[in-house]
């Protein structure tokens, strides 16, 4: 790979990891908002295939020499983190709202990093024919349909003054 595609590539997953940051804080929080219902399960195994996902790519940065850009790391930390300071409609804890923002930008990142594994898989790059994109990928768009009926369900509640 030519110095300046790899230099391209390293960019493009130190973008992807910091995403994947986000995403595990985020699926952490709306698990620990959701305990003990059907979508706090749902959660719950979703948050630890994030952070599968997550050292997966961190692996995969590995095999191709991309070195971990602490900054986007940490600043993709902290984002999270005031993202959460944002008005919900309520003065303390979560609304209705909440629940809506929170799947919403699961479902993104998820989407993003579907489009990541098969970006990957068509480099055909031998560095990572470790790696099963396809089952990757699947298990992202399997990710995004169990996410969806749960999603479309959190805006009909906030949006309708349905209790939930």
């Amino acid at each position: 790979m030519a110095a300046g595609a790899q230099t391209l590539l390293a960019i493009y997953l130190n973008d992807h990891y910091a995403g994947s940051i986000v995403g595990v804080e985020l699926s952490r929080r709306a698990r620990a908002g959701n305990k003990g219902s059907e979508l706090g399960g749902l959660l719950h195994r979703l948050a630890g295939e994030i952070e599968e996902d997550r050292g997966t790519l961190s692996a995969i940065m590995e095999a191709v020499g991309a070195k971990r850009d602490p900054f986007k790391a940490r600043l993709a930390w902290v984002g999270e983190k005031l993202g959460r300071l944002k008005p919900n409609g309520q003065l303390t804890g979560q609304s209705p709202l909440s629940r809506v923002i929170e799947l919403e930008g699961l479902e993104l990142g998820i989407a993003a990093k579907s489009s990541l594994w098969r970006a990957l898989s068509e480099l055909q790059d031998p560095r990572l024919s470790a790696f099963d994109f396809e089952s990757l990928a699947e298990r992202a768009r399997r990710q995004r349909t169990e996410l969806e009926p749960h999603r479309v369900a959190a805006g009909r509640e906030a949006f309708s003054g349905a209790a939930g």
